[in-house]
């Protein structure tokens, strides 16, 4: 996927560097800012559907993007239903696409 993100905005100016943290989304490994959410890691990486809906399988991305709506809600380190645009990334962290209600994964 391509690479979206903001380098040089008109008005906020140069992106600051940050360390990088590695995810896995759907078992293949993405790069991330530290301090990026989950969601806006997935948009700079080109991702638009982070969950399909469970009676028509429509697809679901950002909408509100402040956590107040569950459109970006995927399965995160097993746990479903997971806000993705404000949780923040981890290195190491296990992404999902979610299809439907999603189901929690006992270890």
């Amino acid at each position: 996927m391509s690479n979206r993100r903001i380098e040089n905005h008109p008005i906020l100016g140069e992106l600051p560097p940050a360390a990088k943290v590695l995810i896995v989304v759907d078992g293949k490994p993405l790069s991330a800012r530290a301090g990026d959410t989950v969601a806006s890691a997935l948009v700079a990486a080109g991702w638009t559907a982070f969950r399909r809906t469970e009676k028509r399988n429509e697809p679901r991305g950002v909408f509100c993007a402040i956590g107040k709506c569950t459109d970006c809600v995927m399965t995160v380190n097993g746990v479903p239903n997971v806000r993705t645009c404000i949780t923040l990334v981890e290195d190491d962290m296990q992404v999902e696409t979610q299809e439907g209600l999603g189901a929690w994964r006992i270890p």
